[in-house]
């Protein structure tokens, strides 16, 4: 079986790709798994920016196809805050409570018709022996509660806010094949498999 390695230290966006990954014929790696403990600074301005700059950065430590990422939550009142910066808001690497009660706080008094807010990712695929990047976004509409509910994802702070109204359910409250129906990251993917499936085939 081919393999593919997913180039993200993120424990819940590890799970979510095995969902959205387990139909094809690939076995996930990690960087984990490779012992890589190195990382790019992820300081482009746009979420296409950072996921080209891991995804070269990340190619150099195997000789099969891999998978990196950036994405964030873009908040319509807040003019797209946070969006590349949405793990480093508060201007570090803020836990997940410090995240939730930074977005509550900036939301505060804003009625609900103006929470409105967006997923995004931009997922990119690099194959072996390829200079190229090749690029998938996906969004995900919705709006932020005024109040949080008590389940926390790890890695996923914002989506104990997220109010997805296609569902009708909070983002945290569903199970991972629920969201994996919906998922920005599907639909990034989605746009990813042509050439990975042509990949599949050519060996």
């Amino acid at each position: 079986m081919k393999k593919i390695l997913l180039a993200t230290k993120n424990s819940g966006k590890i799970l979510e790709y095995r969902e959205l990954i387990k139909d094809l014929p690939l076995e996930i790696v990690t960087l984990k798994d490779l012992n890589v403990i190195e990382e790019p600074e992820e300081d482009q301005p746009t979420f296409e920016g950072n996921a080209v700059k891991k995804a070269n950065f990340y190619s150099r430590f195997v000789e099969f196809p891999l998978l990196a990422e950036d994405s964030g939550l873009e908040i319509d009142d807040l003019n797209g805050e946070p969006g590349v910066l949405s793990r480093r808001w508060p201007g570090y690497d803020g836990s997940d409570k410090e995240l939730i009660e930074m977005a509550l706080k900036k939301l505060a008094g804003v009625p609900p018709e103006k929470r409105g807010a967006q997923f995004k990712v931009v997922m990119a695929l690099k194959l072996p022996n390829d200079d190229n990047v090749i690029l998938g976004e996906g969004t995900m509409r919705g709006f932020l509660m005024e109040k949080p509910i008590d389940k926390i994802i790890p890695g996923y702070p914002f989506r104990s806010l997220f109010y997805n109204p296609e569902i009708g359910k909070i983002i945290g409250e569903m199970t991972m094949e629920e969201e994996a129906k919906i998922a920005h990251r599907k639909q990034a993917l989605e746009k990813l498999l042509p050439a990975l499936a042509d990949f599949i085939r050519s060996f």
